[in-house]
């Protein structure tokens, strides 16, 4: 599922693509992802209004609307947006399927919006898990408070990643990393490469991790995240950019996805195990 760099990364393209733009219809034809309005709710509710900023909350995509409408999106595992222009190629972000920009519509387009000035937005989803809500500034408010401070914003400092880290001794680091209700945004990549950067094992219990490790990981934590948006996200199987072209970032991961392969700093091999349901990779060497 794409990270924190990668839905950032959708959110600047998205945000050049659709900022200004009116919305003249959209059809859905999975009324599942807009619940719990129907389809035709949805429709009456969106139709005319103007996107006035796009902006990013953990994993969700929050779309600003006039009338203090939201429109949030969560593309999750394999959701895709993409914008065709009134004239030119269409450019695609998210999930890189197959042929994704051609015979648009195709049977993995759930969700059309149609603007005033004849561009399109297609939400295609080959596994039907992503999701849209229409909201009002309190219920975007109440969803965003369930999510833990934001890893580059001022309110995730040190003192406060202490507190989260020293809240719960008994349970791994990589989990508290991952845990969207303590820090979000952070997925399975970045876990696993802020924990290689820091030198601690993923398996270590929090009540274990000396002051200095800690301050260590919350300082890789912050270094990784920047150097990934810088180049674009992370183009596993399951994301790349509105432009259409892949994440940068693939080449200089210490550790995930290289299982077996020599560690880039050691020499030893990468191992992969399955912590709290997710493959997790790491150097035993290089973290203890």
């Amino acid at each position: 599922m794409p990270e924190l760099p990668e839905v950032e990364t959708l959110r600047t393209e998205l945000n050049r693509a659709v900022k200004g733009k009116t919305i003249k219809t959209v059809l859905v034809k999975v009324p599942k992802m807009v619940k719990p309005l129907t389809p035709a709710k949805f429709q009456q509710q969106i139709k005319n209004k103007k996107i006035l900023d796009v902006s990013r909350r953990a994993k969700i995509l929050i779309l600003k609307l006039t009338s203090d409408l939201f429109l949030t999106i969560h593309p999750k595992l394999t959701g895709q947006l993409i914008f065709q222009p009134k004239k030119g190629r269409a450019v695609i972000g998210g999930h890189p399927q197959k042929g994704g920009t051609e015979n648009l519509p195709n049977k993995f387009t759930h969700a059309i919006f149609q603007f005033s000035d004849g561009s399109k937005l297609f939400f295609n989803d080959l596994r039907k898990f992503g999701w849209m809500r229409l909201a009002d500034k309190q219920q975007v408010d109440k969803l965003i408070s369930e999510f833990g401070p934001e890893p580059l914003s001022r309110d995730f400092n040190l003192g406060k990643f202490t507190e989260i880290i020293k809240k719960y001794p008994n349970r791994n680091v990589k989990q508290i990393l991952m845990d969207q209700t303590l820090i979000a945004g952070v997925g399975n990549i970045y876990a696993d490469e802020s924990l290689f950067c820091a030198g601690i094992l993923p398996t270590r219990l929090s009540k274990k991790i000396k002051t200095d490790e800690v301050k260590k990981l919350y300082q890789c934590i912050i270094k990784i995240l920047k150097f990934a948006i810088a180049k674009k996200g992370t183009s596993a199987n399951t994301y790349i950019q509105l432009d259409g072209k892949p994440g940068g970032m693939e080449p200089y991961l210490k550790v995930y996805g290289r299982n077996k392969e020599k560690c880039k700093k050691c020499g030893n091999p990468i191992q992969k195990i399955q912590l709290n349901g997710r493959g997790t990779h790491f150097c035993k060497s290089c973290q203890q």
